[in-house]
C-alpha cells in the first residue's frame, strides 16, 4: 500500500503538456553541449542474426541555426576512409555529402534521396540529422501520458521525408527519448528505435546507444557511442568540405 501511494503521488505531480511542449523540452535537455567528439561502433545484424561491425570517429558542432557533424569510418578495410558530412539546418532541408575513397570523389546526397539507407544500415540519411522541433508539425492537444511516459506524434515538414509520422515515447521526468516508431509512406510501421545508455556531462545529456529495428525486413542496426567528450573547442572550419578528401 505504501508503494502504491508513493507511485500515485509521483504520477499526480507530472505536468500536462502539449505534444509540442514535450518535444521542445526533450530537445532542450539534449542541447548546450557546444561540440562533441566520440568513437562509434555500428553493428549490422541481418535477419539470420549474422553480424558485421564497423567503427567510426564522430565529431559534432552545435549552432543556433545549424548543427554540423562529420563521421569517418575506421574499420573494416572495405569502408575505411569513407566520410559523411552533414549540415543540419533549422528551417530548410539539410546539406549532406558522402566521400567514397575507392572513387576518390564526394557525392552530394540530394534531398529526395534522404530516405535511402546509410551505408547499408537500417538508418536512413534522414535519421542521421540532428533533431529539431521546427522540422515537424505537432498536435496542439495535451500529450498522452501513461506510466510516467509521454507519447507524442510528429509529422515531418519536408516533402522528401520517408516518413508520414513518428510516434515518440519520452520519459516524463527527464524528457529523454526512450523509443521512436517510424511510419513509412504507406502509413505502416517501418522501424522502431530504442534509445539507452545516456551519458551525462553536468546538465548535458548525450545518447549512448540506439538500436534501430526494421520491422519489415527483420534487420537491426545498433549504434554505440564511447569516449565521448563535450566542449572540446571545435570550430566551423573543422567541418569544411575540404576535410572530406583529406
Amino acid at each position: 500500500m505504501k508503494y502504491f501511494v508513493i507511485v500515485s503521488l509521483m504520477l499526480s505531480s507530472l505536468v500536462a503538456f502539449t505534444d509540442l511542449e514535450v518535444a521542445k523540452k526533450s530537445e532542450g535537455v539534449m542541447s548546450g553541449f557546444e561540440d562533441s567528439t566520440s568513437t562509434m561502433e555500428m553493428t549490422l545484424i541481418n535477419a539470420a542474426g549474422q553480424k558485421k561491425i564497423r567503427t567510426m570517429k564522430m565529431k559534432v558542432l552545435e549552432g543556433e541555426t545549424e548543427d554540423k557533424s562529420l563521421m569517418e569510418f575506421i574499420t573494416p578495410a572495405d569502408v575505411k576512409g569513407t566520410k559523411f558530412l552533414s549540415y543540419e539546418h533549422v528551417n530548410k532541408d539539410d546539406d549532406q555529402w558522402l566521400y567514397l575513397p575507392a572513387l576518390k570523389r564526394v557525392k552530394r546526397i540530394a534531398s529526395k534521396n534522404k530516405s535511402g539507407a546509410f551505408m547499408g544500415s537500417e538508418f536512413s540519411y534522414e535519421d542521421l540529422s540532428a533533431f529539431n522541433v521546427n522540422k515537424y508539425v505537432y498536435s496542439v492537444n495535451e500529450a498522452q501520458i501513461k506510466n510516467a511516459v509521454y507519447t507524442i506524434i510528429s509529422i515531418p515538414v519536408s516533402k522528401y521525408s520517408g516518413y508520414t509520422k513518428l510516434i515518440s515515447f519520452i520519459d516524463a521526468k527527464t524528457f529523454l527519448v526512450l523509443k521512436i516508431e517510424y511510419y513509412d509512406r504507406k502509413k505502416e510501421l517501418l522501424k522502431t528505435a530504442v534509445f539507452s545508455n545516456y551519458q551525462t556531462f553536468g546538465s548535458i545529456h548525450r545518447i549512448g546507444q540506439i538500436s534501430m529495428k526494421n520491422i519489415q525486413n527483420d534487420k537491426t542496426t545498433v549504434l554505440v557511442w564511447s569516449n565521448q567528450k563535450v566542449k572540446t573547442g571545435l570550430k566551423a572550419k573543422d567541418f569544411h568540405k575540404r576535410y572530406l578528401k583529406k
